[in-house]
Parts: C-alpha cells; sequence; structure tokens
C-alpha cells in the first residue's frame, strides 16, 4: 500500500479526485478532530478537581500550538518532496497547497488530515505532565516538538522517507503517533520530576463519568483516525474500520479479565484504559491484518500495558496518567504485532505468521528509530525552554490547584458559580508622619 493517499511511481494516468473518496476524508477529519476534546475529558477526569480545567487546557492548548507548527512548516517537511530524512520546503505557510488531487482526494482536504493528527499526538503527551507544567512552557514545547520531532518521523514512515522504504509498516501512527508520544512523555516526566503530592498521598479521579465518556468518545473519533488512513472508501477502509470495532473489544475483555484475576473486582478506569490500549494497538496493523489477527492484536497488547502501568505505580516516575504504559508500550506491542500478524489477503506484507520474520525486525527497526529520535528531540527542546523560564508550576501554586493559578477559573464553582481572581495587592506606601520637636519619620 502506497503512503497516505500518494500513487506508485509506476502509475502514468494522471490522478483525479473520486468524489466519494472526498467525502469520506471530510468525515474522518471531522472524527479525528472529535478525538481532542475527548482526549481532554478523558485526561480531565483522572486528575484532582482543582487541577481539571487545566488538564483539559493542556490538550487543548497543544492542539492548536502543533497545527499552527504544522501549518507553518510541519506539513512541508513531513509531506513535500524531499529525501530520505526530511520533506522539502515547497508547502511552507501552505503555498502550493490547493484543490489539485493527491492521490483521488483534493491536496487541501489530505493537508487538513493530516493536520489533525499532529494536533493529537503531541496532546497525547500532556497526560504524563499535567498537574505541574506550566501552561506557557507546555505550549512552547508543543509547538516546536511538532517541527523538530513529529514532522521527520512522521516524513520517514508516510512521506516516503527511508522507514518506508526499508518497507516498514504503519497504517495509521503506531510508531508515528503512539511510540512517538510515549518517548516523549517518558522523557518530558522524567526531566520535569514528581507532582508536589506525589507519593504523599493518593491523587485519585475526581470523574469517572467524564473519563469513560472521554474514552467513548476517542473510540468513536478513532474510526476515522483508521479507516480514515486509508484515504479512500476501498477495501483497506473496511478492514480498518472493523479491526478498531474489534480490537478494543479484545482488549477490555482481556483487561477487566487481569483486573478481576489479581483484585476480585473490575473497575471502570481500567475498562476505560483498556478501550485506549486496544485502540493503540490496532493502529499500526488496522490495514494490515485480519479481523482474527486484530482480535488477537487487542488482547495481547493488553498484557504488557497492563503490568506496565503497575509496575510504574511503584517506580520514582511519575507519569501522571501513565502515557507510557498506555500509548509507549501499547505502540510498541501494537507496532511489532504488526509484524506477526500483517497478511498479504489483507492489504499488508506477508508478517512472520506467513512465512516472513524480517517484517518483525523491519517494525523492530522502525520503534528503534522513532524511540531514539523523539527522546533526543523531547531532551533537546525542554533544555532549552528550561533556559527561557521554569517548566514545573512552583509548590504553592500546585497546592493552590492550577486551575484558578493559571487559568483563573475552577472547574466546580460554589455559591454564584464562579470566582473573582485579584492581583496580588500593592504593599502600603510609606508614610510620613511629624513628631513633636518636628522632625519627621517613615511610618
Amino acid at each position: 500500500m502506497t503512503p497516505f493517499g500518494t500513487l506508485p511511481a509506476s502509475a502514468t494516468i494522471p490522478p483525479a479526485i473520486d468524489r466519494v473518496d472526498a467525502a469520506w476524508l471530510l468525515v474522518a477529519t471531522a472524527l479525528v478532530l472529535l478525538m481532542a476534546p475527548g482526549l481532554a475529558f478523558f485526561y480531565g477526569g483522572l486528575v484532582c478537581a482543582k487541577n481539571a480545567l487545566n488538564t483539559i487546557m493542556m490538550a487543548l492548548g497543544a492542539f492548536v500550538a502543533a497545527s499552527v507548527a504544522w501549518i507553518v512548516a510541519g506539513y512541508s517537511l513531513a509531506f513535500a518532496p524531499g529525501g530520505a530524512a526530511l520533506g522539502g520546503l515547497d508547502w511552507l505557510a501552505l503555498a502550493g497547497v490547493g484543490l489539485e488531487p493527491r492521490g483521488t482526494v483534493p491536496h487541501l482536504l489530505f493537508f487538513a488530515f493530516q493536520t489533525t493528527f499532529a494536533g493529537i499526538t503531541v496532546a497525547l503527551v500532556s497526560g504524563a505532565l499535567v498537574e505541574r507544567m506550566r501552561f506557557g512552557a507546555w505550549l512552547a514545547f508543543s509547538a516546536l516538538w511538532t517541527i523538530v520531532v513529529y514532522a521527520p518521523i512522521c516524513h520517514w514512515i508516510w512521506g516516503g522517507g527511508w522507514l518506508a522504504r526499508l518497507g516498514a509498516l504503519d497504517f495509521a501512527g503506531g510508531a508515528v503517533v503512539h511510540v512517538n508520544a510515549g518517548a516523549a512523555a517518558l522523557v518530558a516526566a522524567s526531566r520535569l520530576g514528581p507532582r508536589r503530592d506525589w507519593g504523599r498521598q493518593a491523587l485519585l479521579p475526581h470523574s469517572v463519568p467524564l473519563v469513560l465518556l472521554g474514552a467513548g468518545l476517542l473510540w468513536f473519533g478513532w474510526f476515522g483516525f483508521n479507516a480514515g488512513s486509508a484515504v479512500a472508501v476501498n477495501d483497506a477502509a473496511v478492514v480498518a474500520f472493523v479491526n478498531t470495532l474489534l480490537a478494543p473489544i479484545a482488549a477490555l475483555a482481556a483487561w477487566m479479565a487481569l483486573d478481576a484475576a489479581r483484585t476480585g473486582r473490575v473497575t471502570a478506569v481500567g475498562a476505560a484504559t483498556g478501550i485506549v490500549v486496544g485502540l493503540v494497538a490496532v493502529t499500526p496493523a488496522a490495514g494490515f491484518v485480519s479481523p482474527r489477527g486484530a482480535l488477537a492484536i487487542g488482547a495481547l497488547a493488553a498484557l504488557p500495558s497492563y503490568f506496565a502501568l503497575l509496575a510504574r505505580g511503584r517506580s520514582r516516575l511519575d507519569d501522571s496518567l501513565d502515557v507510557v504504559a498506555a500509548h509507549g508500550i501499547g505502540g510498541v506491542s501494537g507496532a511489532l504485532l504488526t509484524g506477526v500478524f500483517a497478511s498479504a489477503a489483507w492489504g499488508g506484507t506477508a508478517g512472520l505468521l506467513e512465512g516472513n520474520p524480517t517484517l518483525v525486525l523491519r517494525q523492530a527497526a522502525a520503534v528503534a528509530a522513532t524511540i531514539l529520535w523523539s527522546a533526543g528531540g523531547t531532551t533537546a527542546i525542554l533544555a532549552l525552554l528550561a533556559r527561557f523560564a521554569p517548566l514545573a508550576a512552583d509548590a504553592r501554586v500546585q497546592a493552590r490547584g492550577l486551575d484558578v493559578a493559571l487559568h483563573g477559573e475552577e472547574a466546580y464553582g460554589t455559591g454564584e458559580g464562579a470566582i473573582l481572581v485579584l492581583a496580588p495587592a500593592a504593599p502600603p506606601a510609606r508614610t510620613a508622619e511629624l513628631v513633636p520637636d518636628g522632625a519627621a519619620v517613615e511610618a
């Protein structure tokens, strides 16, 4: 399958826009956009009430900052004609991006679809940093990371770069989105340090229904994420759509079984996490494996993510919302399992089960390259930003809550339903008064 709507080099017939394909991509773009508020609700419900709005704004703000960076330079660096490592500069600030065909859809529509991917990827990283990172620093990080980290990896796999030439498979973003975000989350959480109250008191979700609502919106939007990546109404879109239904079902069943076996209870937060892990794991394989393969990927991927989440709780890493376990480990599992279950009969390259073990090695190379570039780029960006301003909010701000301190609002008001945030009062002016002998002294 050619990367994201591009034509094979051997094509001789000029491409033409297919109205049905274009209509589907319009819908798919809107579905992926819906994942932004879905992620915001999912993350927002998992934190303390005093940080709910900040967490939601971290996700939405990242989406906006990344989108601006993508429009200015990221899209061109990822998809414009270039070399094996990076795209060219032909499409900076959308120069040359119009209604001409790209595959069977308008180029401008293909750009819009890819913009939603860029925005949601960096928004995923925010889950590792919520309840302590300064909002301004986070927006700056999101914009820089999109250009420095996301765009090159996107080019390597989807823009005709060196990993695409190697033969690595990533239908909708196992490495480009999830492994990438997981590696960045691990580095950023380590660099930022723990929250003020981490390890000293239980930091529990303040709204489990909000978490479940977010998970539901994510699953709904993910049909556009995966099936839309076929960039056409074709067999690949149908296979990806069905696999996006089946893999989370299998992952959820496995997660609930693990919860029940370990604690005797099945938790709602665990169920929501299992759904997300299944979605993450099937993303690279969605259009390349059979429905049975998707079920196997969902069930198998639940295991390492589940135990990685438990191990993180015993470690010194404060990955606030377990981005590494869900997206990093889930993405790695999905990418490698794609190499196992990929099937030529279902739109992919023959994988391990069809006698081609080298595909697993290619998948491992893509995972390793993604982790190394993401970790290195994230480290460099955070070091640069730290030279200009602190990255983390101070302990007093964290204790008060980032909603009021950074946004002047609170998620759940009392009384009139709002609070008034005043600027710090200036110290009283020093005055002079006369003493009986006529000398002036300062009061």
